[in-house]
């Protein structure tokens, strides 16, 4: 006996409402005796933490893991017997099929939300570790929110999985039921987008220069007496604010370029221009994950543009005080987000947040070795998958009021904030002298109080499926498991905190 699944894939990947059909094929030899041929449409968030060691008395090569399941999606179809003949039969009846191949369609709808159950079976909250069976306690944290994205590429940490799975029922209790399953690539419809209030939400630093470039003794030559007064350097050093600019709220898209505005402005005169000497802009994207009373955060980071030795003259010397110059935005007007950046989500046991820094080099002098200072900007974004959802879906939410979604636990007043990432250091040019940034004013317009409307799965009985554009998402390979199994250290050498939380 052998079976497998083939799925139709209209799409690379599924997102809400899509129906998700295909074919299972159940090839015999001879006869066999079957009880059912049962289809499940599934998906499972995953999370696996090392907890620290008691003390020294422990065995270094003994680690204490603690497992965390959530089935996020559950739908069972039975495709085999047919439901005339089951009505004609008692509930162990089993039917014998003759040899050959048998063909059984299936089809199921994605929903929107997450359906945690409450307790997991035996079988998903095993787990296998090298010759270590390993188990999975049963939680009461759950959070019901839009299904998130498939995820993986954590070392085993965590993951999020989708996929339709077969199950052939054999009567005999010394023959074991045959499985197959396959995978498949889910991206969630976005939120609802807030209406365009034309805002703009700004990160801002100042830099004064220093007064030692600009007191620089200077050869005097015959007619240096002749020179107009009005040309002598000022005593003040100047000064220069930059701002990086995003719509309000900041949300970004998958697949496509950023809005940033980036504007450099005069704050005190200056007899010469500044120069962007070099540009760097970076998502940095933090994963979140919890094991019951353990957590841990990655990071993880996409290069978006990085370009020195630019040396663009920003504005004019007689520029007055005020002026603002916006930089060309050629640098990233035309570089999308790649294609493994999933969106901003949550989960019961993991969440991905994202900021986007931005590191501004600004040059001033003209002399042989100028001065050069190096300006991070960091703003906390959302990143929206692009699948905008359907005109009758947004009609139905706007007729009926929709109570935002709520975790089904009590309240997380026992969970402390995940570990702090620290700001990475500050790319230096090892031909100019470099110099701190002064504190900067970080700011941004108020969003509201209000929650974010929701989607239900009831207002979406009726509604079709998605008929649009449809970003393009290439999940991260599994990579294979650290042999430190989480002992504190970063995955690839990245920034991480692994911490137990308080009961």
């Amino acid at each position: 006996m052998s079976v497998r699944i083939q799925l139709d894939t209209p799409h690379a990947h599924f997102t809400n409402l899509d129906f998700i059909s295909g074919r299972v094929y159940l090839q015999l030899l001879h006869d066999e005796s079957v009880s059912s041929i049962v289809v499940k449409l599934e998906g499972e968030s995953k999370t696996r933490l090392a907890a620290p060691r008691a003390g020294f008395n422990e065995q270094p090569d003994r680690k204490k893991f603690e497992l965390e399941f959530h089935k996020l999606l559950y739908k069972v179809a039975e495709v085999f017997p047919s439901p005339e003949v089951k009505a004609q039969s008692s509930a162990t009846a089993a039917y014998t099929l003759r040899p050959g191949i048998y063909e059984y369609p299936f089809n199921f709808k994605l929903p929107f939300n997450n359906d945690c159950s409450s307790t997991n079976s035996l079988y998903s909250n095993l787990n296998f570790a090298g010759v270590r069976m390993e188990f999975a306690r049963d939680t009461d944290r759950h959070v019901k929110n839009t299904l998130p994205p498939t995820l993986t590429g954590l070392r085993g940490e965590a993951s999020i999985e989708y996929y339709v799975k077969v199950t052939v029922v054999r009567p005999q209790f010394f023959r074991e039921n045959r499985r197959a399953r396959a995978n498949f690539k889910f991206l969630p419809i976005e939120p609802p987008r807030p209406q365009n209030r034309k805002e703009e939400t700004y990160a801002r630093r100042q830099h004064q220069f220093t007064a030692a470039l600009l007191s620089a003794p200077q050869k005097k030559g015959m007619f240096s007496g002749l020179k107009d007064s009005s040309s002598q350097v000022p005593s003040e050093p100047p000064r220069f604010s930059v701002d990086a600019r995003l719509p309000n709220p900041p949300i970004l898209t998958c697949n496509e370029p950023l809005p940033l505005r980036l504007l450099v402005q005069r704050l005190s005169q200056s007899p010469e221009p500044v120069h962007l000497a070099m540009l760097q802009i970076e998502l940095i994207g933090h994963t979140h994950v919890r094991a019951h009373q353990l957590s841990r955060q990655e990071t993880a980071s996409w290069v978006l543009v990085s370009l020195s030795n630019l040396g663009i003259t920003l504005g004019k010397s007689s520029d007055p005080v005020g002026t603002e110059i916006t930089v060309d935005d050629k640098f990233w007007k035309n570089v999308p987000l790649p294609n493994t950046v999933a969106p901003s989500f949550e989960t019961c046991n993991i969440t991905r947040t994202y900021e986007v820094e931005i590191r501004v080099g600004l040059q001033y002098g003209s002399s042989k070795k100028p001065e050069l200072i190096i300006l991070p900007l960091r703003h906390v974004v959302q990143v929206y998958s692009g699948i905008a959802p359907p005109p009758s879906l947004l009609a139905a939410m706007a007729n009926a009021p929709v109570t935002p979604a709520k975790s089904s636990n009590p309240p997380r007043t026992a969970t402390t904030p995940f570990g702090h990432t620290p700001i990475p250091t500050t790319p230096m040019t090892p031909s100019y002298t470099s110099h701190p940034p002064q504190v900067g004013e970080i700011s941004s317009a108020s969003v509201g109080d209000a929650a974010p409307p929701s989607y239900e799965d009831a207002m979406a009985e009726d509604i079709g499926p998605v008929d649009g554009r449809r970003r393009t998402y290439d999940v991260a390979p599994p990579l294979p498991e650290r042999a430190d199994s989480m002992d504190g250290k970063g995955v690839l050498g990245q920034n991480s905190s692994n911490e137990r939380l308080p009961p």
